[in-house]
Order: structure tokens, then C-alpha cells, then sequence
């Protein structure tokens, strides 16, 4: 019996793994996994926590502020959790932010059970660090994705996201079974489910996110050591760089735009359809709607993005932001065109959104990443709580067709930015 041949060679050498690509497709299993848990958690803060508010502080001024405080916490915590990413890697950060957020759901636990007003304050603002790091799960996306994958890769992690905000707010139904086995209010229990949620969202992206992606880019890509005795402080290197790096200021002014106008829209249609008629269910639909506009669409958005470039994706955006407020001002009276019009002003975020974090990403420098995406998060988050204080007087002492017309108004000077400029980039 003769010797077995060896296998006959192609006339192309084998092709060896690529190490990066292997590293980027485990990332993206795990980022996926970690935001639809956590994302569940999160989701639960502005619907069950708004009425949470409410019933414990029996005054609508202190309910007010008590709505605003995860987005605050979000915002304050936004820039921490990404110098923490900086120092020492995606996987720390983003389970420090999912188990912030789990010990915040806990507290609210005590609070809708008991109707205590501190632990109810702090809780919401500490599960705001979920909302922080579900923003920052997008970045981590990009790590490691080749320069075309980034839209899509980025746009896949907040597409998922979409499960959370779907499911978040419903759970009053686990809320309900909890109740009735064990005597918690249905809150505690809505709030109990939570926590597990963003608990267990952590220990997922703490046991599995490895290697770490950040770590991994930084190694490959090591950023030159900073001048013994002059090392920046966090906040200062994000400045200096957004003072050279002109396309990372203009994604940054897209970001910030698009969640202004975006905000201030939304969080007054619920008051204006109420003061138009309008049954909590028809509002729930429109909101749903726009949720809908703002996440399910992101894959094709990212797609977009990452086949014809940011630039036109971003015209596209402030186009169908233009579109949304004119339906608005036009049609205030109307709740089917009010739907449509919230519909599309997802739509239009989703756009600017995906486009200028795909191409901040793609700009920003190894050495002040991680810290300029947490910035940049943390100022979008401020800035949507400015524009939601704003939007309440604002609405009051005009109409719904004004605040439409003055939430657009902010995306003039992105407008002239984006046509003035043809940025290498996109």
C-alpha cells in the first residue's frame, strides 16, 4: 500500500488568519449580547421612572427634576466612564457603568417601595451610567472595524439597542408577577428586574470582553509617549486635539445638533397631543413611532454612511429633520402628520447620529479615544437635558409649530458647516 500524498497546493499561498478581524468579530457578539440585556434596564428609567417620580414626590416641579436625572447622570458620568475606558480598557468601563447603573436600579427598589425621595433622586441618576456606557458600547464597536465597517458596525450596536427600549418600558407586566408573589409594589418589582438586567449585562461584557478591543488598538497602534513633566490632564488633551482636529469638531457639532433638535421635539409632542386630546395610547404610539425611526433603521443607515460617505449621510439627515419640523408646523392639529413627523425626526437623528460618531471615530486620535468619545456623550446628554428644561417654557409661552421652527434653527450653523466643508474623510 503506497504512502498517502500529501494534499495538492493551490498556485496561492494559504492566507493566515487576520488577528484583528477574529478580535473584532468576538467584540461585536459580545457588545451585541451585553446592549440587548442592558438595554432592558435602561429602557425601564424614562417610562416606569417618570411615573415613579410622580407618585413619590406628589409635586410636579420636584417630578420634573426627578426625570431629568438619569439623563443628567448620564451626562456626568459620561466623561469618567471614558477616561476609565482610556486607562484601562472597554471591559472595566463598561461593566463599572452597567453595575453603577444595577446599584442605582436597587436603590429605586427602596424608593418606589417605601416612597423615599433621596434614594429615588440618586437612583435615577446613577442608572443613568447605563445610558452612558449603552452610548459608548457604539464606539467600542469601532474599535477595531476596518475604516468602511465602522458605520455598520457602529449602527448594528445601536440598532440592538432598539430590544431594550422596546421591552424597558413593559416591565410593569414582570413587575405585576413579582407583586403578587412577593408583596413589592409593582414598581420595586419592575425596578427589581432591572437591576438583574444591567447586573447581569456586566458580568457578560466583564467575563467575555477579552481581548479587550481598545487595548488591542492601542498596542497595535501605540500613540507617541508625552514629554516627561508635561502629561495633560484628560480634559485638556480633548481640547487640544478638537482645537487641531477640524473633522472631529465638525462630527462633534453634528452629534450635539441632531440630539438638541431631537430632544427638544420629543419630550413636549406627549404635552402637546395630551392638550390637543390626544389618549395616552395614541401618545405611547407616536413615541413608539419615534423610537422606531431612531433605532430600527440604524443597519441601513450605517450602510449608508459606510458606502456613500458622512457628508452626504448628514445632508440627508438635516433634509429629513427639515421635513419633520415643516410637517410639524404646518400640521400641529393633525395627530396622523404629528406621527409622521416624529417618525421622521428618528430618522433624521438616526442619520446625523450614525454619521458623526462613525466619523469622530474614524478621526480622533488613539491617544485621547476613549476620553473624547466619553466627552462627546457626556456633552450630548447635557445638552438634551438643556434643550428638555428649555422646551417646556418655551412651548408654554408660544406653540408647538415655534418649537419646531427654533429646534431647526439649531441646525443652521451644521448646515453651513457641512457645505462649506468637503472633508476628506467623507
Amino acid at each position: 500500500m503506497s504512502d498517502p500524498q500529501p494534499p495538492a497546493r493551490g498556485p496561492y499561498p494559504a492566507v493566515a488568519p487576520d488577528p484583528l478581524g477574529l478580535v473584532q468579530r468576538r467584540t461585536m457578539r459580545v457588545l451585541v449580547v451585553m446592549q440587548i440585556i442592558g438595554t432592558v434596564g435602561v429602557g425601564v428609567a424614562p417610562s416606569i421612572g417618570v411615573l415613579l417620580a410622580g407618585e413619590v414626590t406628589n409635586s410636579e416641579a420636584w417630578a420634573g427634576l426627578a426625570r431629568t436625572a438619569s439623563t443628567l447622570g448620564a451626562a456626568l458620568l459620561g466623561l469618567p466612564l471614558g477616561n476609565l475606558a482610556a486607562r484601562r480598557g472597554r471591559r472595566i468601563a463598561l461593566a463599572t457603568g452597567w453595575w453603577t447603573a444595577a446599584a442605582g436600579a436597587a436603590l429605586l427598589v427602596a424608593a418606589a417601595q417605601w416612597s423615599l425621595v433621596v434614594p429615588l433622586f440618586i437612583g435615577l441618576l446613577l442608572i443613568g451610567a447605563g445610558s452612558a456606557v449603552s452610548l459608548q458600547a457604539r464606539f467600542a464597536a469601532t474599535d477595531l472595524a476596518e475604516p468602511h465597517h465602522k458605520g455598520r458596525s457602529l449602527a448594528l450596536v445601536v440598532w440592538v439597542g432598539t430590544i431594550g427600549s422596546v421591552l424597558g418600558p413593559n416591565l410593569g407586566v414582570p413587575g405585576e408577577i413579582i407583586h403578587r408573589a412577593t408583596g413589592l409594589s409593582v414598581f420595586a418589582g419592575a425596578f427589581l428586574v432591572a437591576a438583574a438586567c444591567l447586573a447581569l449585562a456586566g458580568v457578560v461584557v466583564f467575563l467575555r470582553l477579552k481581548p479587550d478591543p481598545l487595548l488591542t488598538l492601542q498596542a497595535s497602534v501605540p500613540s507617541p509617549a508625552a514629554p516627561a513633566g508635561k502629561k495633560r490632564a484628560p480634559v485638556r488633551r480633548i481640547l487640544a486635539e478638537l482645537r487641531i482636529n477640524r473633522p472631529a469638531r465638525f462630527a462633534m457639532i453634528a452629534i450635539l445638533s441632531a440630539q438638541v433638535v431631537m430632544v427638544s421635539i420629543m419630550t413636549m409632542t406627549p404635552v402637546h397631543l395630551a392638550h390637543q386630546g390626544g389618549s395616552i395610547t395614541v401618545i405611547g404610539i407616536t413615541i413608539s413611532l419615534h423610537i422606531a425611526g431612531m433605532y430600527a433603521l440604524a443597519p441601513l443607515v450605517g450602510f449608508i454612511v459606510d458606502r456613500h460617505g458622512h457628508r452626504p449621510s448628514i445632508v440627508a439627515g438635516i433634509l429629513v429633520f427639515t421635513a419633520s419640523a415643516t410637517i410639524g408646523a404646518l400640521r400641529p392639529a393633525d395627530t396622523g402628520w404629528i406621527m409622521v413627523s416624529l417618525f421622521l425626526l428618528g430618522v433624521g437623528w438616526s442619520f446625523i447620529n450614525v454619521a458623526g460618531s462613525a466619523l469622530f471615530s474614524r478621526v480622533v486620535s488613539t491617544e485621547t479615544r476613549a476620553s473624547s468619545q466619553g466627552g462627546v456623550d457626556a456633552l450630548a446628554n447635557l445638552c438634551g437635558a438643556v434643550a428638555a428644561f428649555a422646551a417646556g417654557p418655551l412651548l408654554a409661552a408660544s406653540s408647538f409649530p415655534v418649537l419646531s421652527v427654533l429646534a431647526t434653527a439649531v441646525l443652521l450653523p451644521l448646515a453651513v458647516l457641512t457645505v462649506r466643508r468637503r472633508h476628506k474623510t467623507g
